[in-house]
């Protein structure tokens, strides 16, 4: 933990049940350090360019919470440099409650997941809406290849903090691309043994497993 996200987390309350529950002298020390905002490293950068998704949290002017699954291609959301995240926004149900919100308040919350490495990014920041004409050729420059659905804006997050979390509890999960690639290399060693029993047998190979979907 970045001592400047500690500064972000423990408010006073926090701090309270800190002291109550006899975790405030370790926490404390975490929050020693300058209060500039954080800059993203290498493997953070990294770790985000990998992403195909994250949670992005802000709240409303009635005080609640708002929490939004962004997707995209891996590496739809940019790190611009090493304080700066961004990426585009595509018209979708037209609810407008993330964009709303920045405008009663910027400070929102990131959370990136790899659920297979077991491993979280947290990421507070204030981010603000661009509108195409104001973005420039920055907006074309961001926007994923394949992807056509009309842009409405950028997004752009100023990062103030950042921390990892540890695996626990995180339960592995893989997608489909994920699992084909795990399978593939015993999907190939399957056929060729299928191919050397047949061959013993004089007979035509059986097959092990269903054809696979390129196959089909």
């Amino acid at each position: 933990m970045t001592s400047r996200y500690a500064q972000v987390a423990f408010t006073r309350n926090v701090r309270r049940h800190q002291e109550a529950h006899s975790s405030r002298r370790a926490y404390a020390r975490m929050e020693q350090g300058p209060a500039d905002a954080d800059l993203l490293g290498p493997d953070e950068i990294a770790f985000i360019a990998e992403r195909d998704s994250f949670y992005l949290a802000s709240v409303g002017e009635t005080g609640w919470p708002y929490v939004q699954h962004r997707g995209g291609p891996p590496g739809f959301l940019h790190a611009l440099d090493p304080g700066t995240l961004a990426f585009v926004d595509y018209r979708g149900n037209r609810q407008y409650i993330t964009v709303g919100n920045l405008d009663h308040d910027d400070r929102v919350s990131l959370l990136f997941m790899d659920y297979p490495a077991r491993a979280r990014l947290k990421v507070y920041g204030r981010a603000r809406a661009v509108d195409p004409p104001e973005a420039g050729d920055l907006l074309a420059r961001l926007h994923p290849a394949g992807v056509r659905s009309p842009a409405e804006r950028l997004i752009v997050v100023d990062v103030e903090a950042y921390d990892w979390n540890c695996p626990q509890h995180i339960t592995p999960r893989y997608t489909a691309e994920e699992v084909e690639r795990a399978v593939e290399p015993l999907r190939r060693r399957l056929e060729q043994l299928e191919r050397e029993n047949a061959a013993l047998r004089g007979g035509a190979p059986a097959s092990v497993l269903p054809p696979h979907p390129a196959k089909r």
